[in-house]
């Protein structure tokens, strides 16, 4: 039995401190690291189940090449020779922008993937990408771009100092925290209770946030934005405007009290479901308080008024003097900045648009709502070829059957993945990379968007196995077997990118960011400062203090002055404005998604440790809808919608709001030609099979994943 192998857990944003122990190449146990300052010992369940994802026998090990419709195991040269004759093939009969990258959100939990996969997409030379950012967090991202200049300038909520939070369609208690990485999450809100402080949460189900908060109002889904307006507009008409010293670097107050003018707590009220009265408490209440933050994740992101809500959250914030503010939401100073070294860009946004739906891109990528059209719709630019990465779009994005179809009809397909799942098996090429104790990890994503400010740095818990390959190396070969003979000046400088990094690799990198960053002694070898020694010789992590006032210098914006009120903002007002009626008036149910604490998407239900236990994909219903529809707990329902039908078992809960029923995103691990025994063995239904591609927000392009128009009856 060997020491413990201090470790981070990659499974999601909280990214809590592991003590893993071994035994040859098994693993024995896996703990929260009590001595980690960030995590504090805390772990959930997904980070036991890094033993089963180490040890599955379903997981891929070797390269993989479809013949038909079988896999064959092959050599790392052949199988990576294929893949790139594949992709030149298509691109040399079709076009470059014929061949579309994809890249799922494991990719930000991989250190290698980060740094490497940027080069090889722009090897690629397609201006066709596509992510899980658009059925997520894009509308967020978009605000911090229009607003304070940077995609990645995004406000963490200070839940350590603060005395009222006020969330919006997020359940920080099973989601770990979502663009606010908080290990330990439900004890640091329960601190907010034990200090005499207040949460209050909006969401149309009583989620295990609110039922930890004690203070819960249902709303429809869809209609935050209303909601937040209703709020600023009565901040507006009571005088309760406190922005303090934000206002000397912010434009905008006045152009956004003309805006906001309509929407009365009055007007809004009956689309919402909430009263007039509370709209203008909880306005009230938020301004009133000492310290105050407010915050909202995936529950106002996917709905058609995902980008108008995602901006509310800030405008409420400065409205307020919350921003830039202990104890409400500020930016981070993290160690490795990817902000201030321009690790990630800035972003952009509608710089071009999608073929077909004319849809806007954001920061380089396009909505993922509009792949399977790409591929299925004929001429010029038609998506003949995709490279997939550590993603599973037939589960993850609306519409997952058409999509499935579509990824038949491909001409070539390579996916980077660990498992043949409901995407990969559409594969002619699987490049397996190995799994995440058997490589190094730094956060560079989540240490930026952390609720502390924190370092660690995780050196592998088990060696390479003989014959497998990293992410970041099977990233370079390809990249390498693409750039070919350089002949331009931008292929020159890519060639150059390319030695450079695989010289480095990505330790050398990650001490080059630290040494460089706001903590790091630069380059000279007598500064003490920030560097990989100094983590390697902290394996549990370094703690960098609280959050603090870093304004007006950390905004990226040309003249450092925070943007109120965009104009692409303002514009979709009156769009918004003329739905009031027709949501008042409407009627039927809405289907909203929902987490498991011991699920994480599509990729962790092939771990015996998770999906143990009673069935969890099941229909929530309140039990006025199931009484109406003469249904019973533990009954088969029939749910359909414009895209399809699923069969599910429904589970009455009074947690419902009436008129709304969830389901759990991820599930359906029913198709033909994977290779996941547990996870079929438990397939559940596919949320994404009643979602539709056809539902966006028209602002941001992200897929509106709430709201869903249903109906339901017994099976």
């Amino acid at each position: 039995m060997s020491q413990p192998k201090f470790a981070t857990c990659t499974l999601c944003e909280a990214i809590c401190g592991i003590a893993v122990e071994t035994s040859g190449e098994r693993v024995t146990s896996i703990r929260g690291d009590a001595e980690d300052p960030f995590s504090r010992g805390h772990i959930c369940p997904k980070a036991a189940a890094l033993k089963d994802l180490h040890e599955d026998p379903d997981r891929l090990r070797r390269p993989m090449i479809r013949e038909g419709t079988t896999f064959r195991e092959a050599t790392w040269d052949e199988a990576l020779d294929r893949a790139v004759a594949g992709l030149r093939d298509v691109q040399s009969r079709r076009g470059r922008d014929a061949v579309a990258v994809y890249q799922g959100n494991p990719t930000v939990h991989s250190l290698g993937a980060m740094l490497f996969a940027p080069p090889f997409v722009r090897a690629l030379r397609t201006k066709v990408r596509f992510s899980a950012t658009s059925v997520d967090q894009l509308p967020q991202m978009l605000a911090a771009f229009a607003m304070f200049g940077h995609q990645f300038l995004l406000p963490i909520p200070d839940i350590d100092r603060t005395d009222h939070l006020l969330v919006f369609g997020a359940n920080p208690v099973v989601s770990n925290g979502s663009l606010m990485t908080a290990p330990d999450v439900a004890h640091r809100l329960e601190a907010i209770l034990a200090r005499r402080g207040r949460i209050i949460v909006l969401d149309p189900r009583r989620t295990e946030t609110a039922k930890l908060a004690g203070e819960h109002h249902f709303i429809r889904p869809g209609t935050d934005a209303l909601a937040l307006l209703a709020m600023v507009n009565t901040l507006f008409a009571e005088g309760l405007l406190r922005p303090g010293p934000l206002a000397d670097f912010t434009d905008g107050f006045s152009t956004l009290r003309e805006a906001t003018r309509p929407f009365s707590p009055e007007r809004v009220a009956p689309a919402t479901g909430l009263s007039a009265d509370t709209l203008r408490t909880l306005a009230r209440d938020f301004a009133a308080a000492e310290r105050a933050a407010c915050y909202g994740r995936v529950g106002i992101c996917a709905q058609d008024m995902g980008g108008v809500a995602s901006w509310l959250i800030n405008v409420l914030n400065i409205l307020t003097g919350r921003l830039d503010a202990p104890g409400g939401a500020l930016f981070t100073k993290p160690a490795l900045d990817i902000v201030g070294m321009r690790l990630v860009g800035p972003g952009g946004f509608g710089r071009w648009k999608s073929r077909v739906r004319g849809l806007p891109e954001f920061g380089g990528e396009l909505p993922v709502a509009t792949l399977a059209e790409e591929i299925e719709t004929p001429g010029e630019g038609q998506l003949r070829a995709l490279v997939t990465s550590a993603g599973n779009p037939v589960l993850s994005t609306p519409n997952g059957r058409r999509l499935d179809r579509a990824l038949a009809s491909l001409d070539f397909m390579v996916s980077m993945d660990i498992y043949l799942n409901e995407t990969t098996r559409h594969a002619h090429v699987i490049l397996p990379p190995t799994g995440p104790l058997e490589r190094d990890h730094y956060d560079a994503v989540f240490h930026a968007l952390a609720i502390r400010n924190t370092a660690r740095f995780s050196p592998a818990v088990f060696p390479k196995p003989e014959g497998a390959m990293h992410d970041w190396e099977i990233f370079s070969a390809l990249t390498e077997r693409l750039g070919g003979r350089a002949r331009t000046l931008k292929s020159l400088r890519s060639r150059a990118e390319l030695l450079v990094t695989r010289r480095l690799g990505p330790r050398s990198m990650v001490d080059l960011g630290l040494r460089m960053g706001p903590y790091g002694g630069k380059l000279s070898p007598l500064t003490k400062g920030m560097s990989l020694r100094h983590l390697l010789q902290n394996p549990h992590g370094v703690d960098l203090g609280p959050l603090a006032p870093s304004l007006p210098g950390r905004l990226a914006t040309r003249d450092r002055r925070i943007r109120l009120a965009p104009d692409l903002f303002l514009a979709d007002l009156p769009r918004i404005e003329r739905t009031l009626e027709s949501l008042e008036a409407s009627a039927g149910l809405l289907l909203i998604g929902r987490r498991a604490l011991r699920s994480n998407n599509s990729w962790m239900h092939n771990s015996p440790m998770l999906v143990k236990g009673p069935a969890r994909c099941t229909l929530k219903i309140a039990p006025p809808d199931a009484e109406s529809r003469g249904l019973a707990q533990g009954d088969r329902a029939r749910v359909t919608s414009r895209t399809g039908t699923i069969e599910v078992a429904v589970d009455i809960s009074s947690e419902m709001m009436p008129g709304v029923v969830c389901l759990p995103h991820g599930w359906g691990h029913h198709r033909e030609g994977t290779r996941l025994s547990v996870a079929s063995a438990h397939a559940g239904e596919s949320f994404n099979d009643l979602a539709d591609e056809a539902q966006i927000d028209p602002l941001s392009g992200n897929a509106s994943l709430n709201g869903i128009p249903v109906t339901v009856a017994r099976a």
